[in-house]
């Protein structure tokens, strides 16, 4: 297993629980990899196919219901509401979610015409990644630091290919590109309802309490390498998610945040043979690492078990 964020480690999971003997291998710890800048809301953004995505997201929806039942996972099930600003939104997304409603008017702010409320998994990701290695150590998975630079550069028969956005060049895939996202995190006024506006005409706004602190974003720059902090970015998104919700305006900062999604055309889940190597593929994910993890960690295991 190449990779140590989201994906790589719910497939490592998987993997030994279904009986394989895993290794996963990283130059990064997961504490440091893109997972753990996520917001940690269950949402299908930014990936495709939709209707892989869509099975991909179901599977991983009752899996989080089930650890959110758990205080110790770093899982919250929890209300909120998705805002729309245009009047035929894209709310095929809500096909996996087994219960929504529209959204009252007292409950959109200005500008929003609808919305639709709901309760989804909220997921602290640095809790929960640890929680992933906590749980491949107790089923004896190995962990390596070390820089991979091509699959066929590890003894294994069998490698799986979940590194985010340096998965492209592993294998070969110019089609990998990044997206850059900053996100600036306060301390908790009290918060539990999370809320989205994409559409916002300022820039896309999130505002997703946690445990002690609400994570507030945020950016989508295709295209964009770079991972230093930037000082404007971080007020302007201030401005839009404390117009949002009044009461962040004089909570104080806890950590900053820059991450680089793996974005692609498509989800790539797939198997295939290279000079008596398997290499099985899973990356791609854009901004639903945590959102397709489970569901295309089963799928990784089915290619690997027929």
């Amino acid at each position: 297993m190449v990779g140590s964020g989201v994906i790589g480690l719910t497939c490592a999971v998987r993997l030994a629980e279904a009986g394989h003997r895993v290794e996963v291998v990283s130059d990064l710890a997961p504490g440091d990899t893109v997972s753990a800048v996520a917001g940690g809301l269950w949402f299908p953004y930014l990936a495709a196919p939709a209707d892989a995505v869509l099975r991909w997201a179901e599977v991983s929806l009752r899996r989080f219901r089930e650890l959110a039942a758990d205080p110790a996972s770093g899982v919250w099930w929890r209300e909120g509401v998705v805002l729309h600003r245009a009047a035929d939104p894209d709310l095929s997304w809500t096909a996996a979610v087994p219960a929504h409603r529209a959204a009252r008017r007292a409950e959109l702010p200005p500008g929003a015409v609808s919305g639709v409320v709901c309760s989804l998994p909220v997921v602290d990701t640095a809790a929960y990644l640890g929680r992933l290695v906590e749980r491949c150590a107790r089923l004896g998975v190995a962990f390596r630091r070390a820089v991979v630079a091509d699959p066929a550069d590890l003894p294994q028969r069998v490698v799986v290919v979940a590194a985010g956005l340096r998965s492209g060049a592993l294998v070969g895939d110019p089609a990998l590109t990044p997206v850059r996202g900053q996100v600036v995190r306060l301390a908790n006024p009290g918060l539990t309802r999370w809320l989205v506006d994409d559409d916002n005409p300022a820039g896309m706004a999130y505002v997703i309490p946690r445990g002690h602190d609400v994570v507030c974003g945020g950016t989508a720059e295709a295209g964009e390498t770079g991972t230093t902090h930037d000082s404007a970015v971080e007020r302007a998104i201030l401005d839009r998610v404390t117009e949002l919700e009044p009461r962040l305006r004089d909570a104080p900062v806890v950590s900053r945040a820059v991450g680089l999604r793996p974005a692609r055309p498509a989800v790539r889940v797939d198997r295939v043979e290279r000079a008596g190597q398997v290499v099985v593929s899973c990356y791609g994910h854009g901004g639903a690492g945590v959102t397709l993890s489970w569901g295309c960690a089963a799928d990784v295991v089915d290619l690997l078990d027929g």
